[in-house]
């Protein structure tokens, strides 16, 4: 599954589950662009990793913008070429509350990033796309639209929307040689987890059938593996990556 002169360009890239999927797509032979926000410190250190692996480039912008986003593919596109792999995994901090406590604002806030920051990223480069007749979209969504997470109903309202536009672009822009699909991991610790109880980890990994925690390379591979030119035949799918915990 070589990618050689594949453009990828990942979304929240430079810690969690972004760095290992972009050393995934360094390791196969895509020039990598990793985006980020905020922490240049953490950026260039996730860069150094990764390019050690193969080529990656770091694009700083606000992937929850329409400018930002704008910009950012106009960046790659004006350094590399068209983005024909896009790998939607930015996100902002989710919290827990009460159906009485949510504002209106924690649902903009999620409605933002997980629907408005996608229509903003896939709208930029599907003409780059379209005139390849090739693209791969993946989404990095969660499993808790399906296990009907609670209390979260902001985020998972937010992952719902997500779906609901994955499908409908998937649907759109299937006659052009793109795809779009989903991996939705479980729980898979990494650093914004570092805080969390011992007990509430030990209570989440008990519900896992496959008895152990998952790694960001298992939704590494999962991202590579929509993204593969032999995967041209799903189109808005979604990959559970959560060790079963969806089959009940």
């Amino acid at each position: 599954m070589l990618m050689k002169d594949r453009i990828v360009l990942i979304t929240g890239a430079t810690r969690g589950l972004g760095i290992a999927i972009a050393e995934l797509f360094a390791q196969a032979g895509a020039r990598v662009a990793m985006n980020y926000a905020h922490d240049d410190t953490a950026a260039k250190k996730a860069k150094e990793q990764v390019s050690a692996c193969g080529t990656a480039e770091l694009f700083k912008a606000d992937a929850l913008s329409e400018n930002g986003v704008d910009a950012l593919v106009e960046d790659v596109t004006d350094r590399w070429g068209a983005i024909d792999t896009l790998v939607l995994n930015a996100t902002p901090a989710q919290y827990e509350k009460s159906i009485e406590d949510y504002s209106e604002a924690d649902f903009a806030s999620m409605f933002r990033a997980f629907v408005m920051s996608p229509h903003y990223l896939t709208r930029a480069v599907t003409p780059g796309m379209k005139a390849k007749q090739f693209g791969r979209i993946i989404h990095v969504t969660s499993e808790v639209f399906q296990c009907a997470s609670s209390p979260f109903s902001a985020y998972v309202a937010g992952k719902g929307g997500q779906m609901g536009y994955l499908r409908s672009t998937a649907m759109e822009l299937a006659s052009f040689g793109i795809t779009v699909n989903a991996v939705a991991p479980g729980w898979i610790p990494v650093e914004r987890h570092e805080s969390v109880a011992p007990e509430q980890k030990e209570k989440y990994l008990e519900t896992i059938p496959l008895g152990r925690w998952g790694t960001r390379e298992d939704v590494a591979h999962a991202v590579r593996f929509f993204a593969d030119q032999d995967a041209g035949f799903l189109t808005g799918q979604s990959l559970s990556v959560n060790g079963g915990r969806t089959l009940f």
